[in-house]
């Protein structure tokens, strides 16, 4: 909680409505959207993220100011990244409706969040978001490379979603969104959100995910534009065809089957092996990025 004692009046079902109505929007499948409107859900994302009231926030698809407000609460800077405009140009005056006395804490980006730089959004030191849902695993991905100051992320997607990044190697869900994430450090489900805090409510329920960035200067390899352009193919090929043993699915990425299975066997991991029970390090190993 912030120094001031006045907080934010969070918006329910009726001001979301009333606010869709003033800007003639209706949620979109195109755009992801499914409007918040659940003061308590806000509530848990918000304690979920274990905030700093020096942190600056970014989030991502704030829609109608929902999240936006519980954020003015809790931390000195939120960073709004919207890409509808008459959405982004109404989150000022809902702030300032809603949360006068810390209104002036927010900055607006209007921005597609896979294009925005650090020029956009400066050094975010958390990611706090509901993320448009055809694109969350994108846009968490971008974010994460671009913006190595973001310390910790609690984001809530589709609850598939949210299963598949916090998955662990050997599960049927595991797969490249669960290697990518675990790259930038410690990630875990941090909670489930039903359908019917939302407008629309979806087709099914909502997982809150966490990441836990490893320590600046003790991380156990570089996380680099570099480094990623090295793993990054190699997980990619090893679960373009998750049937496939690693010698198989990686013999186009290394030239030819022998050729995999020499560079697999120098890492330390069995050719016959499917790439769903390789962990980050073995990844990283394969790839030949050091510590």
């Amino acid at each position: 909680m912030t120094s001031s004692d006045q907080l934010a009046d969070l918006l329910g079902p009726v001001e979301i409505r009333t606010l869709a109505e003033k800007l003639d929007v209706t949620p979109t499948k195109k755009l992801g959207q499914n409007f918040l409107h659940d003061p308590n859900t806000v509530r848990m994302i918000i304690a979920a993220a274990d905030l700093d009231p020096h942190d600056h926030v970014v989030e991502v698809g704030p829609g109608l100011g929902s999240l936006t407000l519980g954020l003015l609460d809790t931390v000195d800077k939120v960073t709004a990244v919207e890409i509808d405009p008459r959405l982004a140009a109404e989150l000022p005056a809902t702030a300032a409706w809603r949360a006068p006395a810390h209104a002036d804490r927010l900055t607006i980006v209007q921005k597609d969040a896979l294009k925005v730089e650090p020029a956009d959004l400066g050094e975010p030191t958390a990611l706090v978001a509901n993320l448009p849902y055809n694109v969350s695993v994108p846009v968490l991905l971008h974010l994460l490379a671009t913006f190595p100051s973001i310390r910790r992320v609690l984001v809530m997607v589709q609850a598939e979603v949210a299963d598949r990044l916090a998955a662990r190697p050997g599960s049927k869900i595991y797969g490249v969104p669960s290697v990518k994430a675990a790259f930038y450090g410690d990630v875990r489900r941090a909670g489930s959100v039903g359908k019917h805090v939302f407008w629309p409510a979806p087709n099914i329920e909502s997982g809150l995910v966490r990441i836990d960035r490893f320590n600046p200067g003790s991380e156990p390899w570089p996380i680099s534009d570099e480094s990623r352009a090295q793993v990054w193919p190699v997980i990619d090929a090893a679960f373009a065809q998750r049937r496939k043993t690693l010698r198989a699915a990686l013999s186009g990425h290394y030239g030819s089957g022998a050729a995999a299975e020499e560079a697999l066997r120098a890492a330390d991991i069995d050719p016959q092996l499917r790439g769903e029970k390789l962990d980050v390090t073995d990844f990283v190993r394969l790839a030949g990025v050091g510590a």
